[in-house]
């Protein structure tokens, strides 16, 4: 599993922050650059509540397998369209079958791990992701100079070497037909407060999209190079938080880990809104990192402790959508932010939506039975 996503997040980390580059080439504007993520997230968030659920009854290992070899036709078209109107089409129907990987891998993993020490065993597997953060990006433009289309041949490859990777995991279809078989309402297919709660995280999204489009440009602005050096140091924040104080987690308890974490990556936000310089930049990205790095284990071990196991597709499914709501708000919305006003004052609002992930955990958690 952690060669699948590491293949997983590799090819990815390799478009996200190329294609802004490739669809300004293609005519469009930062506004229409940042629909690339947005849309492929939008539609994650979208179709995730009930793919997760599919995956459940599927077998999550079979998701796996399928999805990775439509990602690859995905891909290989990618690099014959030539207007970029047509590409953020394609790129929405590439996010329904997102939705379905990252759910299966995630309930596949959870169901992996023993439950005491499920906050650290998902911290560790969340590393494969980190490690791909920090060498895709200034790989994949490395492969970028080569032309677009190499790149997407390239990650085409990764795909079909993830469908491999996944053909030789332990079959889980017997999981699959323990699930109950329930009326296919759509009480039964969505975690509706797994996705009320999950807004916080969506909040915290919101500026991580921005910074996985945008903290290129922003380093060219700033005229910090490498441009990738943003997403390389946050990845290396991550990577040491989870080595240092990830196995700790479940001692620690969940909760009491997530909450000064949801305050880190805010407090990083604001510091890059305030970036003049390569100090302030990276100071944002070393914070943001290490906050970043903690929420999400901590966060999913906080949730699954509450969550039937039959329910873990759909409870990963909720926790999706309200995340890549964020990241694809993020990207999009701080597209057209940038446009206008300027990316300081976008990574400013991105701050503040951040801020306010904190109190809406709080209230969530009361409000919808959590605590």
């Amino acid at each position: 599993m952690c060669a699948y996503t590491f293949t997983v997040f590799v090819s990815l980390f390799q478009l996200l922050p190329a294609a802004p580059y490739h669809v300004l080439a293609l005519g469009g504007t930062t506004f229409a650059a940042g629909l690339f993520l947005g849309f492929l997230t939008y539609a994650s968030a979208l179709a995730a509540p009930i793919t997760g659920q599919i995956a459940d009854r599927l077998g999550h290992r079979r998701v796996l397998i399928v999805v990775s070899l439509v990602l690859a036709v995905f891909s290989v078209s990618y690099a014959f369209i030539t207007n970029y109107r047509v590409l953020l089409a394609f790129v929405f129907m590439h996010g329904l079958f997102w939705s379905g990987l990252l759910a299966a891998s995630g309930a596949y993993m959870t169901a992996t791990l023993p439950e005491t020490r499920r906050a650290e065993g998902l911290g560790y597997w969340g590393l494969s992701s980190v490690t791909a953060l920090a060498i895709a990006p200034p790989f994949g433009f490395w492969v970028f100079s080569f032309g677009w289309a190499t790149m997407c041949f390239e990650v085409a490859a990764l795909n079909l070497i993830m469908a491999a990777i996944a053909w030789h995991l332990p079959d889980d279809r017997g999981e699959a037909a323990a699930v109950p078989l329930r009326p296919r309402t759509l009480q039964d297919l969505v975690e509706w407060r797994v996705l009320a709660l999950s807004v916080s995280m969506a909040l915290i999204a919101f500026g991580y999209g921005s910074l996985t489009s945008f903290s290129a440009m922003f380093a060219d602005e700033l005229g910090v190079s490498p441009r990738s050096l943003f997403l390389t140091v946050m990845a290396s924040a991550i990577l040491v938080g989870r080595v240092s104080v990830g196995r700790f987690l479940d001692k620690i308890g969940h909760r009491r880990a997530l909450l000064p974490c949801l305050a880190a990556t805010a407090l990083g936000m604001t510091l890059l809104a305030l970036a003049n310089g390569i100090v302030m930049f990276l100071l944002a990205a070393l914070v943001f990192g290490a906050g970043f790095g903690l929420v999400y284990p901590a966060y999913t071990a906080y949730i699954m402790k509450r969550i039937p196991q039959w329910r873990r597709g759909a409870a990963f499914g909720a926790m999706l959508a309200a995340f890549d709501t964020g990241v694809g708000s993020g990207s999009t919305v701080m597209g057209g932010l940038i446009h206008q006003l300027g990316f300081r004052p976008a990574f400013g609002i991105a701050a503040f939506f951040a801020v306010l992930s904190l109190p809406y955990f709080l209230f969530a958690e009361k409000r919808f039975g959590f605590k």
